[in-house]
């Protein structure tokens, strides 16, 4: 077990749930609110958290793309249990709705105005309650990570961005991951890989991030598919969840093109896509456009993944059974035309190697389909 001091306190180890009583009195928190959703109730993580804290009050509401309307109903029950502290439970979904109640702790709404692309990062400051990210999947590294990205009353999927939107302590316990469904933990754990990838190949200067990243990718891609095939693997479960931990870390560095187009993919409400699968989906695609542009990362990665990266993820997207494209994940053309000029405005835009143009990203979209 290990206390890791990067960005923010990470708790890490098997079993290191049982210490949330622990970890919860060292922040004075007495009453937390448990964000999670109704699939973690089911599992009985939420009840085995809540029997460790009895006092805590659950919201079990997050959808799979969280929105501002569920964040305002967890705050309110917040405010109406006279809770002092939040819980994220869940995968990236929950750990991002978590974060966004626990800005309206200290900031009026609506949360567009504290969106990065909206000059939001000035507004946001300290003053909010203490909260605790626990993942229950390898994915995200949402517990690491200063953003919370949600689909706000406007129709767009924002993220708000700030050092204080950082968990005050990520608990990771590998073991909560152990049987989680194959296919959860492909999806998952190709998010975990796009997020290593892309913060690689980002053009900041930043060489720790970028040996975080490679870190998290060489433990991503000796795991996945052993995690897949036996999910009590206990080496393999424990590798996904670094390599999700350390893809967010190193999102200091930026992330690019493949994010830009799946935020506002997953804002098409009638289709609620995963953001997981879209990435996987997509960086085929991106990692083709990125070349000119990225130099000898190219061949760096290519010996990681042995053979050419485009090639290499298009052939373990099939392998562990992603979809075969964004058509036959029901994105239509038009669909495309609009995502290809609300990626222009993503915050993930601006830290792509290759500068994009809308007909780029339609040219990508269409490669992907």
């Amino acid at each position: 077990m290990s206390t890791i001091a990067y960005l923010t306190r990470v708790e890490f180890g098997e079993g290191m749930i049982a210490r949330l009583p622990e970890f919860l009195a060292q922040l004075g928190v007495r009453r937390p609110l448990i964000a999670t959703d109704a699939g973690i109730v089911a599992t009985g993580i939420a009840g085995r958290v809540m029997s460790l804290v009895p006092d805590a009050v659950i919201f079990d509401g997050t959808p799979a793309n969280p929105t501002e309307d569920a964040v305002l109903a967890a705050h309110a029950l917040y405010v109406a249990s006279n809770c002092d502290g939040i819980v994220g439970l869940g995968g990236g979904s929950s750990v991002d709705l978590a974060k966004a109640a626990r800005l309206l702790t200290g900031h009026e709404g609506p949360l567009s105005q504290y969106a990065l692309v909206n000059g939001g990062l000035a507004r946001i400051h300290g003053r909010i309650c203490p909260m605790v990210a626990i993942p229950t999947t390898s994915g995200t590294g949402a517990e690491v990570g200063r953003a919370a990205v949600i689909n706000t009353a406007d129709g767009r999927k924002l993220g708000i961005i700030s050092p204080h939107m950082l968990p005050s302590l990520a608990l990771c316990d590998p073991e909560l991951t152990y049987g989680l469904p194959r296919g959860l933990t492909a999806a998952t754990g190709m998010d975990a890989l796009s997020h290593c990838v892309e913060t690689y190949i980002a053009p900041g200067f930043n060489p720790p991030a970028e040996a975080i990243a490679l870190d998290g990718l060489v433990r991503g891609l000796r795991a996945l598919e052993r995690a897949m095939a036996d999910g009590r693997d206990a080496e393999a479960r424990r590798d996904m969840m670094v390599c999700a931990l350390e893809g967010a870390m190193a999102f200091q560095k930026g992330l690019g093109a493949v994010h830009a187009l799946t935020h506002p993919l997953g804002a098409i409400r009638e289709l609620n896509l995963h953001h997981g699968t879209l990435n996987a989906v997509l960086m085929p695609a991106v990692l083709r456009f990125n070349r000119p542009a990225i130099g000898d990362k190219w061949d760096r990665l290519a010996e990681m993944f042995g053979g050419a990266p485009d090639q290499a993820v298009d052939a373990l997207n099939r392998r562990i059974g992603m979809p075969s494209g964004l058509a036959a994940m029901g994105v239509t053309e038009a669909m495309m035309e609009d995502v290809a000029r609300a990626a222009l405005k993503d915050h993930c835009h601006a830290t792509n190697p290759r500068t994009a143009t809308e007909a780029d990203y339609l040219h990508i979209l269409r490669d992907a389909a």
